[in-house]
């Protein structure tokens, strides 16, 4: 959550060129006899260009786009529940979430074709507001997988799925509508916002206009998915302001200035890797969504649990950037840039680009720690992995020993990168392990 650098022509070509390339092929072309679509492929290619599209859609930062993945999450997750004897609804489960439609007694369904009707009616939605090359690759993978899925499916089985697979991503669309995050206007910044006076509150910390006013201050007063609500894993107040070279801030803002004067190569792959600027990556939410992927299509996970894994992950993000959004406009805290430019070095440069929002509760750090816990809980406490998120934009891999080796490495990057004081990593992530007990207590097995 560092950069908001708005609109990125590269990334838009490298969506036009996956367009025209076999990215979203899930069969070879010249397969001597099709195989029918299976619809755990359609899942994943539509995760894909969903992280393609969080780069180039302008209101895409993080919160925002934790919240649509949350939401792709429970569409895809409830329409293969609803035919599975081993998986039980969220509806009851997931604050104001109703039961779904249910399928006709009696009548087949594709569940291939159930997959490609929600999630592409879903993801139409919820990128509405995408380029025009974003528009062009919903169309055209939405052409590409129905006709895909078509093919050995009966029209009356395939107009059915379809309808039923449209029907639940209805449902799904209309819960959204009120929880507080379903308009966002003017990218998140508000027209109107009375900065809070005195040394100790953010200010903004750079020159441009829109972010003048922070971004998204009314966020944490959104509706929770799975824990109850906004403010169910507080947080001790931050170290007191000080400028007293004694004081305890005054040491946590010393230690992020020698930090940067003294990096190592090791702590600037650290840093740039977990970095996931808005609008130039996929986002942290989606840098976990990614991870999640690279180990389901690795370790060839079957449909129902990729559907759990998508919807604990996509609901556990967007719990964790509602509770530190609603921690961080409680205690609205001053970011290092401006307190080591003040009272430290006044020509200080730190790593990354500070983002617009305030400091304390580090959003990388809790939103980390909550998708560690519900990985975890899911594929197991050492389960060592192969991270690739960043190979696109020319970021080598990091092994990982585990999900909580990998949390740990997100929230202290932000150190190295100079745009958060510890307290903020290390409650950040104690937040985030809070935050993710109540995920992983959802029952999604019958």
């Amino acid at each position: 959550m560092s950069r908001f650098l708005f609109g990125t022509t590269r990334r838009l070509a490298l969506l036009a060129v996956i367009l025209t390339s076999a990215w979203f092929a899930t069969a070879p072309v010249q397969a001597a006899q099709p195989q029918p679509a299976k619809a755990e492929d359609i899942l994943l290619n539509w995760y894909k260009l969903s992280l393609e599209l969080v780069r180039h859609t302008p209101t895409y930062s993080p919160p925002v786009a934790s919240r649509a993945f949350a939401y792709l999450g429970v569409t895809a997750y409830e329409a293969v529940a609803s035919g599975s004897p081993d998986l039980q609804t969220l509806a009851g489960q997931l604050h104001g979430l109703k039961p779904t439609p249910k399928r006709i007694a009696g009548k087949t369904y594709d569940e291939a074709a159930i997959m490609q009707a929600a999630l592409a009616y879903a993801a139409q939605h919820f990128f509405d507001n995408t380029g025009p090359t974003g528009h062009h690759a919903l169309a055209a993978l939405e052409a590409r997988l129905h006709a895909q899925v078509a093919k050995g499916v009966s029209p009356k089985v395939m107009v059915r799925s379809a309808a039923y697979g449209e029907s639940v991503a209805k449902h799904i669309l209309a819960w959204s509508q009120d929880d507080g995050g379903a308009v966002v206007d003017n990218m998140g910044f508000p027209m109107q916002y009375d900065l809070i006076k005195g040394p100790a509150h953010w200010v903004p910390t750079n020159v441009i206009v829109q972010q003048q006013k922070p971004l998204l201050p009314g966020w944490g007063k959104n509706r929770t998915f799975a824990m109850p609500e906004a403010a169910s894993c507080p947080l001790p107040a931050p170290p007191e302001y000080s400028e007293d070279k004694s004081s305890e801030f005054y040491k946590q803002a010393l230690e992020v200035y020698q930090v940067k004067q003294n990096l190592t190569p090791e702590q600037r792959a650290t840093a740039r890797f977990w970095s996931d600027d808005a609008m130039l990556s996929n986002t942290p939410p989606g840098h976990w969504i990614s991870i999640a992927m690279q180990i389901m299509a690795h370790d060839h996970v079957e449909l129902e649990k990729s559907v759990d894994v998508l919807v604990r992950l996509g609901v556990v993000t967007a719990d964790a950037f509602i509770g530190c959004w609603n921690a961080k406009y409680q205690y609205d805290l001053v970011r290092p840039i401006t307190y080591i430019r003040r009272v430290i070095d006044p020509k200080w440069e730190p790593l990354l680009n500070t983002p617009p929002f305030p400091e304390y509760p580090s959003g990388h750090s809790t939103q980390s720690a909550a998708a560690a816990m519900v990985l975890t809980n899911l594929f197991g406490e050492n389960f060592a992995f192969h991270d690739e998120t960043g190979k696109a934009d020319g970021l080598g891999p990091r092994e990982f020993a585990s999900f909580d080796a990998a949390a740990n490495d997100a929230g202290i990057s932000r150190l190295y990168g100079g745009i958060h004081f510890r307290a903020a990593i290390e409650q950040g992530l104690a937040q985030g392990r809070c935050i993710g007990a109540f995920t992983n207590a959802l029952h999604t097995k019958r």
